[in-house]
């Protein structure tokens, strides 16, 4: 049976008439005729009833009809699809970005894509870490990339870590301890705090925080960085940012201690979903990028991974 028989099938199936089925599939129609009979015998009888003028469906072509829609549609569709796949034409995807990740990164990595997959269609949306996940799991959004501090293994994901980096206090260069290495979470006791309303440790950090004694009552809110470096510049308060993050002149990051905080930022899919093409070309990307000047860490693992199994090998 070949993809064309099935086509005729289908149209004649449609307009039960011959000549007007050969019309619309662009064939003579002794070749239209010609392959029905030629499937007809790969089924082992009349797909039609043919009445002097009259056409009718078999009670045979009555039963293979919705199959051979099916076949006929889901080989239409993988053409389509793979024409896409070749081309990058008409591939838009939706992607989220957790919007305290540094700009400069991500712009970094939407160049590369735009450079190497022309006709690519990019729908970017940022917000929260944990209103990604929730429109990630509901379908609204394809892939994100984003940190959840404490989020629980969930098997219904399938993810990629890409860099990791460490939580400062952000304070101004006029701060008691502005020129220290580190900054002792107990010093944080009394300070004033910029709460950041994006923060991905937002609730995560409050009983570590409560054991060590501390208590932060938030003077300013800020849902944008560069507000919040603005206020600490003035001396407003401290704010607990990504190390990546404190980019202001007048502003120093001190790296949190007793204990440390990190992000591991991540780039996060749906097992078993389809996706468009472009999806194929953003992970391909997020894994060849550097972040913050290195590999992702999914990469690094791998190749971590393979070098220790080489290694097994020849001690063997």
């Amino acid at each position: 049976m070949e993809m064309h028989q099935v086509r005729y099938f289908l149209a004649v199936a449609k307009e039960l008439n011959f000549s007007r089925a050969a019309e619309k599939c662009n064939v003579s129609q002794p070749s239209l005729s010609r392959a029905i009979q030629l499937l007809e015998g790969e089924f082992g009888g009349q797909l039609f009833r043919r009445e002097h003028s009259r056409t009718h469906l078999s009670d045979l072509g009555k039963m293979i009809r919705p199959h051979l829609e099916t076949v006929y549609n889901a080989a239409k569709k993988a053409k389509e699809l793979s024409r896409d796949v070749t081309k990058m034409q008409k591939t838009p995807f939706k992607l989220g970005i957790m919007s305290t990740i540094s700009p400069n990164e991500i712009v970094d990595l939407i160049a590369a894509l735009e450079a190497r997959y022309e006709g690519l269609e990019l729908r970017l949306c940022d917000a929260n870490a944990a209103d990604l996940r929730k429109r990630l799991l509901v379908g609204d959004l394809e892939v994100v990339i984003y940190a959840l501090p404490g989020e629980e293994a969930d098997e219904r994901t399938h993810v990629q870590p890409l860099f990791s980096e460490q939580m400062v206090i952000a304070v101004n260069r006029q701060h008691r301890l502005a020129n220290e290495v580190g900054f002792p979470v107990k010093e944080l006791n009394g300070e004033h705090y910029i709460h950041r309303m994006n923060c991905e440790f937002a609730g995560y950090a409050d009983h570590i925080l409560q054991e060590k004694g501390v208590t932060c009552t938030p003077t300013f809110w800020s849902e944008r960085d560069e507000w919040t470096l603005a206020m600490v510049a003035a001396g407003l308060g401290f704010a607990f940012m990504p190390a990546n993050s404190v980019n202001h002149p007048d502003v120093v990051g001190i790296p949190v201690i007793e204990p440390e905080f990190w992000r591991q930022v991540n780039l996060v899919t749906v097992r078993g979903r389809p996706y468009s093409p472009g999806v194929g070309a953003l992970v391909r990307e997020a894994m060849r990028k550097k972040w913050f000047g290195k590999r992702a860490i999914a990469v690094q693992s791998v190749q971590e991974g393979s070098t220790k199994e080489l290694t097994r090998h020849v001690k063997i």
